[in-house]
């Protein structure tokens, strides 16, 4: 049997809607990068999936094809030692003057296979159309993408047209080199039902298996699918593609956790969007790993029942889960393993792709609108949010998997779709196997993250996302580790082994009491939150570890007329910010220190934040007083510590700003508490800064930006989880 290769993949998808065309390499930067193909090569990838689209290279029949761009890349691939597959349509309609709907679709494609491989004549391995069933779906049945059809006619002739597509352009290929090889890729997951929905989930899954079943010249009279799609006048096109067939000579399988469906005919137990159905019957549509227990068969049962159909070489093609980092990491390493055990099995699986490597804009709104806002960008391998590919976790796991590695410590544990908590909906229990004893069950524990502050709002932050995450973690208060026995910080660490440190601790007060405020005890101010810090980073440093430490907008005099980012001089006006400036000095000279900035970090479960504040005095209908002429950007400790996480895991170092999305005065975030919390909004009073009694001085504007990362999520979502967490507490409260 062949190695086990490892293989990557650009999302390099351009559709159309009626909006226009959506280009992803356009909008991840990479068809503006040249030296991406550099980094790729860094990850020691074999074969890359890999764009010459017919809507780039000849968006205009009348226009000459432009082959620059490909020219470029493809002999720059070549020169690596990566081998491209070629793919020519990737879940597009093709240029203009055609469409998946068009009689001229399918030899339109074979004209411009013809021309890719005289052009490159030394490419083997090709994909001319990704996920075809899935395409036709999208396109012609939903209603989704263009040509935006909504009736099974039209889908199944978008279908065929991409399945004659794939045969001319493979016969036109061939004739050039007759050693090229087919990979054809397509979504594959299994439906699962409710009694009443039974028929409805057989005819999915024999449908899933439509494109290869075409291409293998299966789809005779005798096959189920041949009635429903020949009635559609299609019946010579079947006989035509059975007579003359284009066998994959791998079968490339697309499988994600959203690829297992349950259909259930009682419609209240799901959210309403997951609402749908057919002419006849109304179901929900949900994902099975977030009803069924056991959970689905998943990615290995997909794979085993595609060697069972075909048994023809196997290929995971696209490896992506859009998530947090851990759960990132965990689902590529359980694909690797899962490739392992099958090829232990006996079932011929050649490779393993890391997809996405520059991460998917727009997949939250499937591709349907431009993408906006911060959950339109998912990262991938590297993320690009910034404009500069910044290697996630994601780079080193692929990297080190060939050859066993070592793997970050959040891989020991479960991803999500094997907790408990994936459960989001009554549970329909069936029969299955018992899980096998886990095989490490005697070995040693996982390293923990060490979160240091665990009476403060920010530590309990921090312990709540990594109970919800599954990252194991202790949460530690000043008994065990005392920032300021500098001494001792050595002896905790190497009792408790961390992969990682969170200091969440740190003297807050920049006002206060004559004996808290930061001005009056500025030496005490001091030893909390930079010496004791540094302290800690370089222990941390000397053993390998990771330290996150948090930092101040008040490290900012204000003095500049737009948002500070991170290599701006830091220039602090009080006592507060002159610590946190001298933490950051101390921790930038010791490897692995990760410092963010943030400003008026806020969340429903600290009773000291501004916004509990303003909430509270808001709903006794009483004024709430708040600076006009301060200028801020909030941050919800949430969504803080999610990135946080990502970026300690990615092992990020520096400086980074994680602010909210925006800048604003603090009355103007009163008055947007008092809206998203359903109170009065003109009971704020807007005052002067100086009319509040601040004995620090504070810069009057200062907002945070970033070079680095793209900035969590928005404020209007972020005060909407706010106000759901205050109105939880208060039930809570009511009801004890």
């Amino acid at each position: 049997m062949h190695d086990l290769e490892l293989w990557g993949g650009v999302e390099c998808t351009v559709n159309r809607t009626g909006a226009g065309y959506l280009d992803q390499s356009a909008l991840s930067g990479h068809d503006r990068r040249d030296d991406d193909l550099d980094l790729f090569a860094g990850l020691g990838l074999t074969a890359i999936r890999y764009p010459v689209l017919w809507e780039r290279v000849s968006p205009d029949a009348a226009v000459a094809p432009d082959w620059r761009w490909s020219d470029a890349r493809l002999a720059r691939l070549r020169s690596l030692g990566m081998r491209p597959i070629v793919g020519l349509v990737h879940h597009g309609s093709g240029p203009r003057h055609t469409d998946l709907l068009d009689d001229g679709f399918a030899p339109g494609l074979g004209e411009h296979a013809r021309q890719v491989a005289e052009r490159y004549p030394w490419v083997e391995e090709w994909t001319p159309v990704n996920e075809p069933l899935t395409t036709a779906r999208f396109a012609a049945l939903y209603g989704h993408w263009y040509p935006h059809a909504t009736d099974e006619g039209a889908f199944w002739r978008a279908l065929l047209n991409q399945i004659d597509g794939t045969r001319a352009a493979m016969r036109a290929i061939r004739r050039v080199n007759p050693a090229a090889r087919l990979i054809q890729t397509d979504d594959l997951g299994r439906t699962y039902a409710t009694t009443r929905l039974g028929e409805q989930a057989a005819f999915n899954n024999l449908r899933r298996w439509a494109s290869w079943d075409l291409l293998f010249g299966r789809v005779v009279p005798q096959h189920a699918l041949w009635q429903r799609i020949a009635r559609h006048g299609l019946g010579d096109r079947l006989r035509a593609i059975a007579d003359d067939p284009c066998p994959p000579d791998v079968i490339g399988v697309n499988h994600y956790l959203t690829s297992d469906r349950f259909l259930d005919h009682r419609l209240q137990r799901y959210a309403v969007e997951t609402h749908g159905g057919t002419d006849r019957l109304a179901y929900a549509d949900t994902e099975a790993v977030r009803v069924l227990d056991p959970a689905p068969a998943g990615l290995g049962g997909a794979m085993r029942e595609a060697w069972q159909r075909y048994r023809v070489p196997l290929a995971m093609t696209e490896i992506h889960n859009g998530c947090t980092r851990e759960e990132q990491l965990r689902w590529a390493a359980e694909a690797w393993d899962t490739a392992v055990t099958l090829r232990g099995e006996g079932i011929d699986v050649r490779a393993v792709t890391a997809w996405s490597l520059l991460g998917s804009h727009g997949w939250n709104n499937l591709l349907t609108r431009p993408p906006t806002g911060p959950d339109a960008y998912e990262p991938g391998v590297f993320d690009v949010s910034s404009g500069t590919p910044r290697p996630t976790a994601l780079a080193a796991l692929w990297r080190g998997l060939p050859g066993g590695a070592p793997r970050h410590p959040v891989t020991a544990d479960e991803g999500w779709w094997r907790r408990p908590q994936r459960l989001i909906y009554p549970p329909l229990l069936r029969p299955a196997g018992t899980r096998p004893a886990d095989a490490d069950a005697n070995a040693d524990p996982a390293p923990v993250l060490l979160i240091c502050g665990a009476s403060g709002m920010l530590g309990r932050a921090f312990a709540r996302a990594c109970a919800l995450r599954g990252i194991r973690y202790a949460l530690t208060g000043r008994g065990t580790l005392d920032l300021r026995d500098g001494a001792g910080i050595g002896g905790v660490l190497d009792r408790l082994r961390p992969w990682a440190v969170v200091n969440a601790t740190g003297w807050v007060a920049v006002d206060g009491d004559e004996i808290e405020a930061a001005e009056t005890d500025e030496a005490a101010c001091h030893a909390v939150n930079a010496t004791g810090v540094i302290a800690l980073a370089a222990a941390c440093a000397a053993r390998g570890i990771g330290c996150l430490g948090l930092s101040s907008d008040l490290v900012f005099d204000g003095g500049l007329d737009r948002p500070y980012v991170e290599s701006d001089t830091p220039r602090p006006l009080g006592a507060y910010g002159r610590s946190k400036a001298a933490m950051e000095a101390g921790c930038a000279a010791q490897p692995g220190s990760l410092v963010i900035r943030t400003a008026a970090v806020f969340s429903a479960f600290d009773a000291r934040s501004f916004a509990v504040a303003a909430a509270g005095t808001l709903a006794r209908g009483q004024p709430f007083a708040a600076a006009h002429d301060h200028d801020v950007s909030p941050g919800f400790a949430p969504d803080l510590v999610d990135t946080a996480l990502d970026l300690l895991i990615d092992g990020m170092t520096g400086i980074c700003h994680v602010p909210g999305g925006e800048g604003m005065s603090w009355a103007a975030f009163a008055v947007r508490i008092a809206h998203a919390c359903g109170l009065d909004p003109r009971l704020v009073r807007p005052v002067a800064g100086a009319a509040l009694g601040w004995r620090a001085p504070r810069p009057r504007a200062v907002t945070l930006a970033s070079d680095r990362i793209a900035l969590p999520g928005s404020l209007d979502t972020a005060l909407a989880r706010f106000a759901g967490d205050r109105r939880q507490q208060c039930a809570g409260a009511r009801a004890a």
